[in-house]
């Protein structure tokens, strides 16, 4: 990974994560600081934390995307997150100083990131370090209700369960009937843990009775 340094556009949209938005100026530069900001690029595929290493920072995507995995004991990939610009992840294990790595990390698309570190979060108790503190906390709540969310749809027993599940969510979250998935069909599959081919033939299946409509990445839900 290459380091960089910060621009206009990245400082946008930093301002989108929890963690910076809404500060001032003064206060902005400061928890940068405090939590050794550091940018890099990644190349598409790139490895950026793997299984089994202690993880001492997370990040935020600047542009392009990340994933979070795991592998099944038969070698095959879940994804445990896709990550947009904007979004952090490795949040809590960076946290909780984990030793060992339950999960990989690589860049999807060629990317640009912020790694930061939660070493100095509770390095103070006056009102700069509480709120730092409070937006920490907020984020990995956050994180979890999105979690919550992930088991909704893994907890289905049928792939139609698993999609509808997901279809609903993301509804939900766009706000509107016309959903756009944010992976492509493979990667789609490996997040609801399901084959690709399988994944096709389902949604082949949904089309025809009548319950959606797609066109490449776009799905419109008929009812």
């Amino acid at each position: 990974m290459k380091k960089k340094q910060l621009n206009e556009q990245d400082l946008a949209v930093l301002r989108t994560n929890p963690l910076f938005k809404g500060l001032e100026q003064d206060r902005f530069e400061r928890q940068l600081q405090v939590m050794k900001a550091e940018k890099a690029t990644g190349e598409k595929g790139e490895m950026l934390q793997a299984i089994g290493e202690p993880i001492r920072r997370f990040g935020i995507v600047l542009s392009g995307a990340v994933q979070v995995c795991v592998d099944d004991i038969e070698g095959n990939r879940m994804i445990m997150a896709e990550v947009a610009p904007g979004n952090s992840f490795g949040e809590s294990l960076c946290f909780l100083r984990t030793k060992e790595s339950p999960v990989y990390i690589f860049a999807s698309e060629d990317s640009e990131l912020l790694w930061l570190s939660t070493e100095e979060l509770f390095a103070g108790s006056d009102a700069f370090y509480r709120e730092i503190q409070h937006r920490f906390t907020a984020t990995l709540a956050g994180k979890a209700l999105t979690m919550n969310n992930r088991i909704q749809v893994l907890s289905r027993l049928s792939l139609r369960g698993k999609l509808t599940a997901y279809f609903t969510e993301l509804a939900a979250a766009q706000g509107n009937d016309v959903i756009r998935l944010p992976m492509n069909r493979e990667d789609t599959a490996a997040y609801i843990g399901a084959n690709r081919s399988a994944l096709s033939r389902e949604l082949a299946r949904m089309r025809n009775e009548g319950l959606i409509d797609y066109r490449k990445n776009e799905i419109r839900i008929l009812r």
